[in-house]
Order: structure tokens, then sequence, then C-alpha cells
């Protein structure tokens, strides 16, 4: 039997990776060794590697990294502390395939520590682009780590080539967490309302705002633009909160700040989880912020999202995505469009660029067949036809 180690760092990559290790764990010819870290274990966060256990996922090591630190220098120290723990992991137990997904520092950090013990990494999620933040530089870092790669759109699979890996290694799944809307059913707003804690007199705006890594000096003027679009706009708020990102905590507070002070309009949720997130995704008005779910995921509901900043840009987007800076007035104009009800009649009927569901199927599949050999350890450079001019 081979065993998949599968590694999760917080509820953002959970929610996506679950349909696979559905996949995994019903897969006859697999065993999934599940290997939680970063935000899950961290009460700060919400410690949801309970909700993991919750929905009968066995966790088979813990690798604590984060310092409480959100400064530049608390992340980098976070990033060696999972290095070491990491190690610590497979050298206890070392799984025949490592799974990661997407471009966080802790996900790099496992990718990392997996090099000197010549365990095959494979990635989903690879040679997408987030301009603004470091995630830009984890995730490719993370591509050259790794031996097999998921991709999630064809745009996408042409990149991890263009990098330099062989197109034998590359394969196109689409976006897991899309196989979620085949099997997730969605709550009620009585349901939502009263599992949450929540008050859904309206269709709220659903805002997540996190830190834009290669502007982190900005951050506290930035969240403080979009809370003052949010009031302007008068539409009831529910947001959830960033990632351990550096300068997440200014957001939080200024959220909390915000929320205390608009007790009859706004809302926070540390984790809605997938179920809870994809209802409410449902039920919004909007989504506002700069979330990769509202990239990703919304287009499946034909929900309108305003598109803060950078931190996402590069990325392929649908017609229901609206792109504004940080000023108040364009999120606040944003907002005003993406509520009109043109916009939303303009969205029946929209693709979704990110797959069609199946992308568990097609990752799980070739994790059981790959051969574990030394082609597969053994990576070659692939370079792309040169069709310029001069040498060198």
């Amino acid at each position: 039997m081979r065993t998949i180690g599968v590694v999760t760092v917080g509820r953002s990559d959970f929610g996506i990776y679950r349909p696979v290790l559905e996949a995994i764990r019903q897969d006859l010819a697999l065993e999934l060794y599940l290997i939680v870290s970063g935000m899950h274990l961290s009460p700060h966060y919400g410690a949801t590697v309970q909700a993991i256990e919750d929905e009968g996922f066995a966790v088979d090591e813990r690798v604590e990294m984060l310092l409480s630190s959100d400064s530049p220098e608390g992340v980098a120290k976070s990033m060696g502390l999972g290095t070491i723990g990491f190690a610590q992991a497979y050298a206890h137990s070392r799984p025949d395939i490592l799974l990661v997904l997407g471009d966080r520092f802790e996900m790099h950090a496992a990718a990392l520590a997996a090099l000197p013990f010549n365990i095959p990494v494979a990635h989903i999620h690879g040679g997408e682009v987030t301009e603004g933040a470091m995630d830009e530089a984890l995730r490719h870092a993370i591509t050259k780590l790794s031996h097999l790669h998921f991709t999630s759109t064809e745009r996408y699979a042409r990149r991890v080539i263009q990098l330099g890996e062989e197109p034998w290694r590359v394969i196109v799944s689409g976006a897991p967490g899309l196989d979620n809307l085949n099997t997730v059913s969605l709550l009620s707003v009585t349901e939502l309302e009263k599992r949450f804690g929540l008050r859904i007199d309206e269709p709220p705006l659903l805002v997540t705002f996190h830190p834009v890594t290669l502007e982190y000096t900005q951050v506290e003027n930035q969240i403080s633009e979009l809370l003052q679009a949010l009031d302007a706009s008068g539409y009831p708020v529910i947001f959830t909160l960033p990632n351990a990102d550096t300068g997440n905590s200014v957001i939080r507070q200024k959220i909390a700040a915000y929320v205390g002070v608009h007790l009859q309009t706004a809302q926070a949720v540390e984790n809605l989880g997938t179920q809870g997130y994809f209802s409410l995704m449902k039920f919004a008005a909007a989504m506002v912020g700069n979330s990769s779910s509202g990239i990703i995921e919304a287009a499946s509901f034909e929900l309108p999202v305003v598109n803060i900043g950078t931190r996402q840009g590069g990325r392929v987007s649908g017609i229901n995505v609206l792109d504004v800076g940080y000023d108040h007035s364009e999120i606040l104009d944003g907002i005003q469009r993406a509520v009109s009800s043109a916009l939303r009649q303009s969205l029946q009927g929209m693709q979704n660029s990110y797959g069609d569901g199946q992308a568990a199927q097609r990752i799980v599949s070739r994790l059981r067949e790959v051969p574990l050999d030394e082609k597969l350890i053994i990576k070659r450079f692939y370079d792309l036809p040169f069709t310029g001019e001069g040498s060198g």
C-alpha cells in the first residue's frame, strides 16, 4: 500500500483538500497520512485541528511552528521552526509521496524539509500568480521542489513548464475545491444563523481581507479604507478573519473595533468551514476583499466579487470579478456595481474557468499510478524552444 502524506496548515487549504482526502481514504491502494501544522494548531486562529478530527480524519502528525508574532522576523523564524518540525516528522515516518497545496510559508517549509529525504513532492495549484504577496515567490519555489504538478487551468500548466518542469510531470486537474460543490450540502439561512450565531436579515456582503505581504507597511491604511467603504455602502457585513500573514493582527484589531461600533450591521467569524462558507456565498449580495475564493469558487455561485488591490493580481478571473484599488471611493464604486441587478443578470449561466468538479479523481489516480522510481526523483530542466535572436 502506497502512503500519501498530506500537509494541511490552515482552514483555507483544508477545505480545498477535502475531496482529495476522501478519495485517498477510499482508495484501497493508498493510505492517508495526515500531517497538520500552522494555524490549525493555534488557539489564536481557532485551533481548527479539532474540526479536522470532527470530520472523521485521523491526525497522524502535528508540527508546531507558528510564533505569536506576525512581524517579518516572526514569520521568518516560524518558517525555520517549520522546516525543523517537518524534518523530524519525516524522520519519524517517511511517506511515499508528499502532497502539498498552494503557496503559504508553512507549506514551503514542508516541501523544503522533504528535499534531503528524497521524498517525491506533489503540488496542487502551482503556476498561478499573486503579484502583491510573497506567496508568489513561495509558490514558484514549491514548484521547483516538487516532482508532480496538479494545475487548475491550462494556462497555469504552461507556466509550470515555463519554469523548467518536464511536461510529463504536469497534470491539468482543475481546482479540487470545486469538487466540494458536488458533495457539500448547503445550509439554509436559519441553519447558518444557528450554527455560527449570525443574524442574516438580508443578503450581506461577505468580506475577507488578508494582508498584502509585499505591502505590509500599508496594511493599516488599506483596511481603514475598506472599512470606510463598507460603512458608506449601507449593506450588512459578515467578516471572515485573515490568515497568519505579516500584519494580520492589525486587520483583526480594526475589524473587531468596527464590529464593536456597528453591532446591528456587522459580524465577524473566525472560521466558517467549507460548508458554512459556501452556504454564505450562496446568500451573499457580493464578496469583497482579496481572497482567492473570490477568484476560484465564487464563479460557481454566479456571485459578484469586488477584488481589492494587488494580492490576486495576475490570476485568471471571470466576468464576476471587479478589480478595484485601495481607495475607499473605488471600493465603494465596486460594491455598488457588484450589487446591481444588471451585473447579477449578466452572470447567469457563467462557466467557471477552474474546472469541472472532478479534480480529486484525476489527482488521486496519478498519485496511485506514478512509478516511484529514479525518473520521478531526478528532475531534468525542460528548456522551451528558443525563438529569439542572438546568443547567450
